[in-house]
């Protein structure tokens, strides 16, 4: 990694998006690296893109031809200068790169900190770009331009306003620099602060002073007594009080397991009140995995509530509801489902107008949700429900534009409760709250967050929860980049008997087979004593590690008999496809790209040739590459409502009897794809293979694609060479998807240390330390 490119991503870390007197932050460090260098050129005239609209437009189609800028937002400035006239050229450009900034993650385009690092606004190669005669740079472009000067430039009453209005573009002015929106972009932060401070205005219950009876008691019979303070307990208590509520934590920590007991508190406290219906709850998530998983988990959760004890505290309160039974649903949609969206647009059934038939909403891996997404949640959502967000703050953003979970949770580490708030949970959990997390000028939005802070699931002598300690904690003073490697590397060659640290040669693309042995096997022999032996955090045996051949051998070995006709054995196709899809996800192998011999397009590949090779898979290469096979994973990657499929789903290949088959000639099969759902009627969704268009093989997955998802085993591979996109965030949300092994795959030694000392920093104008989220 070059000095510039060191100096650039040290210059943006250390940025405060939220302090009053933080300076411009930096653009997002996973957009690009070192830019492309180009030949000294005198800074001393203005660059003719900056005054003149024919220089500015041929600049931006020399930016488009290198991919550092977008068709569309080129198509967006020439539709903006033909609607309207005498549009200023800096205006123009503005409104480019605001347009751009939405593609890589941001919801604004933050004028001062284009101004700070002006090669950070497009998406430049992180290798530089060898090409001949390359555009001149953002910062040639900009290098005579101040903050005052562009400002200026950002008045034009038919395509700008500073709020409410009709105009294309929109832009906030604040003390040391201007943001600019497209309009739709601003809207979205507009309704989510005024939504979220609705519910955390002066009346609401989140101000209440005096805990309930019947709350302390249904607390105390949910969480059995300890001798130390309870964040679970904690969170279902602050939850109880408020109409929107957020629950962060990092793997382990108990987040389902918060929420099902929050959910039986709150039916509680409902029927205890005269003439009381149960509460109208839904659980919903962002894919159809991660309402899977949360499914599995609530409904495991569910068995071992004490019902019959809080029920009986029901029957002691006298203005109860005639019925004391509580129930909890386990059943979890998405939230493209859950909002009723409507094909081939942006809009959903459920909005302000006709809203959700609830009383509380549960979304889990909030983290996912992107800006759009949880405005149209909160515009859909009754003013008397309430919403609970649970979701690991520290993991990847959602892939579209905003960072809300990231956002919202900004101040949660040092919590912020007041100290109303304090005393209030001491009465109730018996616990005084640490005096580090008390702070009188905490705000509403602080009351209403609590970070679960325990793991139960890593151990001290887990080696994915320490290292996931290690990758998560950020720079600063106390902690330099050479120290974080330190610390990194220390978790790595530790020992743990449930982490491998593996770096292949540098020609391991041709010739080292340790990365075909992980996925076939899993490399078992590379764990201490071949992975035999161990029990997780209850006390349980842990199965060994495995590879692929795991489910391709459960699929051939535990397939019906084929005398069975596919259609009227339906029960027994679906218990052999349950049982392939659960071997399935005892391993997975993560990496940081698509494209390329380290992503997703050139890993599928691969391993399928691979798997062949130890005769798992059968077909030539263009099948495997191009083609249909039994025992091919894949990967839903856009909703399809005819199907009842969203993306993110996965499915396995299959090969069932052929109904078409002469009776006196068996043994003809078809292929079907097989996809769980969460119907226990129906537990297997099979669908042809002609029918499904967006789908692609799925040996291997990208981290972002595999957020909401656990494996038994995760295999998280990072590339050869750095790459933007190789973040802290990434890196720790690929290695927390593992539940019992993991294995860090360098290609090359030395990316580790690059990925977690690069962060994530996204532009929004969602500030919870002033504005209309706080009273």
């Amino acid at each position: 990694m070059s000095k510039r490119d060191t100096a650039s991503k040290n210059e943006s870390m250390n940025l405060d998006l939220f302090a009053d007197d933080a300076p411009p932050a930096a653009l997002d460090s996973t957009a690009s690296a070192t830019p492309p260098t180009e030949p000294t050129a005198s800074a001393t005239q203005p660059h003719p893109a900056l005054s003149d609209t024919a220089a500015l437009f041929l600049l931006c189609e020399r930016w488009v031809s290198r991919g550092w800028l977008r068709d569309l937002d080129l198509a967006l400035v020439r539709f903006l200068d033909r609607e309207t006239q005498n549009a200023p050229p800096l205006l123009l450009l503005g409104a480019a790169l605001a347009s751009h900034q939405l593609g890589r993650g941001h919801v604004c385009l933050d004028i001062a900190a284009t101004l700070e690092a002006p090669d950070f606004a497009l998406s430049l190669p992180p290798e530089g770009d060898d090409l001949n005669d390359p555009p001149p740079l953002p910062s040639h472009v900009l290098a005579t331009l101040t903050l005052p000067e562009w400002q200026a430039a950002l008045n034009h009453p038919t395509l700008i306003s500073d709020g409410p209005g009709n105009t294309p573009l929109v832009v906030s002015h604040s003390d040391n620099t201007s943001k600019l929106y497209l309009r739709r972009y601003w809207q979205f932060e507009q309704t989510l602060h005024q939504e979220i401070a609705a519910r955390l205005s002066a009346d609401s219950p989140v101000h209440s002073s005096e805990p309930s009876p019947l709350l302390k008691r249904a607390l105390d019979t949910l969480f059995p007594a300890t001798d130390t303070l309870d964040w679970q307990k904690n969170a279902c208590a602050l939850s109880a009080r408020s109409p929107f509520a957020i629950i962060t934590g990092g793997p382990g920590t108990g987040k389902t397991t918060t929420v099902v007991r929050l959910l039986a508190l709150l039916q509680t406290l409902q029927l205890a009140q005269a003439d009381a219906h149960p509460l109208r709850i839904r659980l919903a998530a962002p894919t159809g995995k991660a309402a899977a998983r949360l499914n599995e988990s609530i409904a495991g959760q569910v068995k071992d509530l004490p019902l019959s004890r809080l029920e009986s505290l029901l029957g002691e309160q006298p203005a109860a509801a005639s019925s004391n039974a509580i129930d909890i649903p386990t059943e979890v949609t998405t939230l493209h489902r859950l909002l009723g969206a409507r094909a081939d647009t942006r809009h959903f059934r459920h909005n302000a107008a006709n809203p959700l038939a609830l009383d509380v909403l549960v979304v889990d891996e909030a983290s996912m949700v992107d800006i759009e997404m949880m405005t149209a949640l909160l515009s859909a959502l009754p003013a008397s429900a309430k919403l609970v967000l649970l979701g690991d703050k520290d993991q990847l953003a959602s892939v579209e534009a905003g960072a809300v979970l990231g956002d919202l949770c900004r101040r949660a580490d040092a919590a912020h409760y007041t100290p109303a708030t304090a005393q209030w949970l001491a009465e109730l959990t018996d616990h005084p709250l640490p005096a580090t997390l008390i702070d009188p000028e905490g705000q509403p939005l602080n009351q209403a967050i609590t970070m679960l802070r325990v793991s139960h699931r890593f151990t001290e002598t887990s080696g994915i929860g320490q290292l996931a300690q290690a990758i998560n904690q950020p720079l600063s003073e106390a902690l330099r980049e050479r120290d974080k490697h330190q610390a990194v590397h220390s978790v790595l060659n530790n020992g743990y008997a449930d982490l491998h640290h593996l770096v292949l040669q540098p020609d391991a693309q041709n010739e080292d087979s340790a990365l075909e042995r992980l996925v076939i096997t899993g490399s078992t022999q590379r764990f201490p004593n071949a992975g035999e032996g161990r029990t997780n955090f209850k006390g349980e045996p842990v199965a060994p590690p495995t590879g692929y051949s795991y489910y391709l051998s459960t699929l051939a070995s535990e397939r019906p008999d084929t005398s069975l006709a596919f259609e009227k054995n339906s029960e027994v196709y679906d218990a052999w496809a349950k049982q392939v899809l659960s071997a399935y996800s005892r391993f997975q192998l993560l990496c940081a790209l698509r494209k390329g011999p380290w992503g997703v397009e050139g890993l599928n590949l691969r391993i399928a040739k691979t798997l062949r090779s130890e005769k798992l898979l059968f077909g030539n290469d263009h099948t495997l590459e191009k083609g249909w096979f039994e025992g091919r994973p894949v990967l839903v990657t856009q909703n399809d409502y005819g199907l009842k499929l969203m993306n993110g789903d996965i499915g396995i290949t299959m090969a069932v009897p052929d109904p078409r088959s002469p009776s006196n000639k068996p043994g003809r099969s078809l292929l079907r794809v097989a996809f769980p759902t969460s119907d226990p009627e129906n537990p297997i969704h099979w669908v042809l293979p002609s029918r499904l268009h967006a789908v692609e093989t799925v040996f291997a997955m990208t981290v972002h694609k595999s957020q909401g998802s656990e494996f038994q085993h995760t295999a998280l591979l990072l590339p050869q060479t750095p790459n933007p996109i190789l973040t802290r965030e990434l890196v720790y949300t690929g290695i927390t998807r593992a539940r019992d092994w993991l294995t860090v795959i360098e290609a090359k030694r030395g990316i580790l240390n690059d990925a977690v000392t690069r962060e994530v920093m996204r532009v929004s104008g969602v500030d919870i330390t002033r504005g209309c989220i706080n009273e």
